[in-house]
């Protein structure tokens, strides 16, 4: 029942574009949609490439690093340093901008919708105020979500599940451009204003990356200007390890962490890590943390005072006051349970929620939509809550920013506002450190209830938002409830402090809902300023992972997988070592020989059904009794660019010297090579004969046929290939591993599953 056209739209839906130039197919079509799309968990898309981390040593490379001197190189490093601070300062910068827009039309939102109750409050009409509300959080949403939905959909989240494939190896289509920047500096922005249940702290960690993509290449595409510099770094390999230290700094930026950053990028992200890129990055870190406290100083007035090292921070926890004994190591331990049992619900709700809109809810406008109806939704919900709240805290002593009376006494106000007439980020931080006292266990337990499903609700929305802030916000809610129920019980007794347990939820709900340890607990542990929590907070996040994975995966693993992206884990599937590389691998594989006709590289190229984008090079003697062993590999895009340039010889003259390619003409065309059909090739050149010998890589990776699958993994995975050939014993190529053909094996629950492909 489907149309060709609905097959192509169906590649739009994971939050990934396709290629332009299917667009230009798409127009010619009519134009269809489905109502349901069927999207089946169980797949692997073939529309994803693979980054290639391995150079192609062939014969134009090594003539250039053979010609570099000792000085060169010097000067290569150095950039790599001035590179690593300018991503740093620009990436704080973007902080900056974002924390200080967002803190003035927040408070501008909020004074307008105060000063509205307040003066209904007194004669009547409170449904009017909620109207207002209402209102202004959707049309801020609307525009959110409008520019996601049409400019840009790969802005659309937190954008660490894409930044994870990206480091990983999977070339995902306008992940690093600047317009996905700017779409999603300006969509965060207005998805906080528009009091969606969100946080600001994710997407940073994405627009570090683009800001280090770009400066690294040293020109930008969406601009169409080429600043000829860093041209030594157009290639995957640097590109990737940049795109880690952009990450880290974006970490650094969002929570003042530094030393998370740098273990955020080796946790999440990079395959490939050496003692340099370590240095490199948390350089880029502390840079980037350095800008964002010193502007935001200067911001606030104190100009020699540097007190704001991240967007968010969580206050001092003063040691004294708050240690913890030995006897509440269990307690904290169970609530690492608790928080990987919630996390779990989050996630597997989640699921469901994204599979829902995966299938339905398609079509831009019905995004848009959506977004609008959560913010109207998520005001509505706070209005009634306080409105039905009866928690009255004295307001001297206190330091909420926007008190909103209702119908407290004079010189009281209304606790269930501090929760939810805020941006979510100050509610954390009031959980934290409001004194004993001053939030009703009723408040606290309805509030996390409700913000639960909201924040549920709101991830996945097409707007730019992060899962960070909510779910430290529920975790920091239900902790603080556990904290006086543990004072109840206990009859008053000092060590129940309920900041202490307030923070020990926050961690135990975030490390449920995204499965990270070893950055988050450095993370958190940086933002409270205090490394007494250590332990315990490293106790908890343990305990939510192990409890959480028994249930289901982690959020961003789980995004991942509904968008069929071939992702490569740390280590093969336990019981895959009956397999082999016979059994793994791609056939049968297209070759080339050495000395090719032009035609037949054209319609290899040309050939829609095998899109292969490596070749091996075989022997290419006429003599047929010789083995045409294995010679080397050529990827596409350097046939493209030979083609491009027309670098052929008519038959005759098979010694003619025709004009030397240089590497930078492969560079320029680096990262978007054209396709085949804009290169047109005549008939006279079709019989003219090319010959690959010194631009294929003539040592490439091979693996004889009877390697178990680990093995080929191990090695795949270390090296960050992207084509991996088989060969028999008589060096014939017999087959290709590429990152599909390994990803495709992945424990399931009864054992080793094999996953499908799907083109689209």
């Amino acid at each position: 029942q489907l149309t060709p056209s609905s097959l192509l739209r169906i590649g739009q839906l994971s939050n990934v574009d396709l290629n332009e130039d299917i667009h230009e197919l798409e127009t010619e079509l009519p134009r269809q949609r489905p109502n349901e799309i069927p999207h089946n968990e169980k797949l692997l898309s073939l529309k994803y490439e693979s980054l290639d981390y391995d150079n192609s040593e062939n014969q134009l490379f090594l003539e250039e690093e053979r010609r570099i001197n000792h000085a060169a190189f010097r000067t290569v490093e150095i950039k790599r340093w001035v590179i690593c601070a300018m991503i740093g300062i620009l990436t704080g910068l973007v902080a900056c901008f974002i924390d200080i827009v967002v803190e003035n039309l927040a408070g501008l939102k909020y004074r307008v919708v105060k000063d509205n109750i307040d003066k209904f409050t007194a004669k009547g009409g409170l449904s009017f105020s909620l109207l207002l509300w209402a209102t202004l959080n959707a049309s801020v949403v609307m525009v959110g979500s409008m520019i996601v939905a049409f400019i840009e959909p790969v802005a659309a989240g937190s954008g660490i599940p894409q930044i994870k494939c990206y480091l990983n190896g999977v070339k995902i289509p306008h992940v690093v451009r600047l317009k996905t920047l700017v779409i999603k500096v300006c969509g965060v922005i207005l998805s906080v204003v528009g009091g969606l249940a969100v946080g600001k702290e994710g997407p940073m960690i994405h627009s570090g990356s683009v800001i280090a993509a770009g400066i690294s290449q040293g020109r930008s595409t969406s601009l169409k200007r080429d600043f000829k510099i860093f041209e030594y770094f157009r290639r995957d390999t640097e590109k990737r390890d940049f795109v880690s230290a952009g990450a880290a700094a974006g970490v650094s930026a969002a929570f003042g962490a530094p030393v998370g950053g740098v273990l955020f990028s080796l946790e999440e992200g990079a395959s490939f890590w050496n003692q340099f890129l370590t240095w490199r990055i948390f350089f880029a870190s502390m840079i980037s943390t350095f800008t964002l406290n010193s502007v935001l100083s200067v911001y606030h007035g104190n100009a020699w005072d540097l007190s704001s090292p991240g967007l968010i921070n969580f206050g001092r926890f003063d040691s004294e006051k708050m240690g913890y004994t030995i006897q509440e190591i269990p307690i904290f331990i169970f609530m690492g349970v608790v928080g990987g049992i919630l996390g779990a619900l989050f996630n597997a709700l989640n699921y469901w929620l994204t599979m829902f809109r995966i299938r339905y809810i398609h079509r831009p406008c019905l995004q848009v939509v959506e977004a609008m109806l959560v913010a109207a939704v998520t005001a509505t919900v706070g209005f009634v809550m306080i409105y039905c709240s009866r928690d009255c805290q004295p307001i001297q002593g206190s330091s909420v920013a926007y008190p909103l009376q209702l119908f407290c006494a004079d010189g009281e106000y209304n606790s269930m506002a501090t929760a939810f007439f805020n941006t979510p980020e100050k509610s954390v931080v009031n959980l934290f450190h409001d004194p004993p006292g001053s939030y009703n266990p009723m408040t606290l337990g309805m509030f996390t209830l409700m913000y639960f499903f909201l924040a549920c609700w709101t991830y996945g929305l097409t707007v730019s938002a992060g899962v960070f802030i909510p779910s430290l916000l529920i975790g920091a809610a239900w902790g603080r409830l556990f904290g006086i129920s543990l004072s109840y019980l206990t009859k008053g007794s000092i060590w129940a402090d309920p900041g202490k347990y307030a923070l020990m939820g926050a961690a135990a709900q975030l490390g449920g809902i995204v499965r990270m340890t070893l950055s988050l607990t450095v993370i958190m542990m940086e933002a409270t300023g205090n490394v007494t929590y250590g332990f315990p907070i490293m106790l908890v996040l343990m305990t939510a992972k192990i409890v959480g994975d028994y249930f289901v995966e982690g959020l961003y693993d789980m995004h991942i997988q509904l968008q069929s992206v071939p992702f490569l884990h740390w280590e093969a599937p336990v019981t895959s070592h009956s397999l082999t590389a016979r059994e793994v691998m791609s056939t049968p594989v297209t070759c080339l020989r050495r000395i090719e006709r032009v035609g037949t590289v054209v319609d290899i190229l040309s050939d829609t059904s095998s899109n292969h984008n490596g070749f091996p090079v075989v022997e290419s003697n006429p003599d047929t009794t010789q083995v045409a062993g294995l010679r080397g590999l050529i990827l596409r895009s350097q046939l493209i660019v030979l083609l491009k340039h027309k670098v052929f010889v008519e038959r005759a003259n098979l010694n003619l010297v025709q004009r030397r390619l240089k590497l930078k003409d492969f560079r320029d065309a680096y990262p978007r090579f054209p396709p085949i059909q804009s290169i047109h090739v005549s008939q006279d050149e079709r019989e003219c004969m090319i010959d690959l010998s010194e631009f294929m890589n003539p040592s490439p990776y091979t693996v004889p046929q009877e390697a178990s699958l680990p093995r080929v993994f191990k090695l795949f995975r270390a090296l960050g290939l992207r084509h991996l050939v088989v060969v028999d014993n008589r060096n014939e190529v017999v087959g290709m591993v590429t990152r599909k053909d390994l990803a495709r094996y992945r424990l399931g629950k009864e054992g080793l599953e094999e996953l499908s492909l799907a083109q689209t």
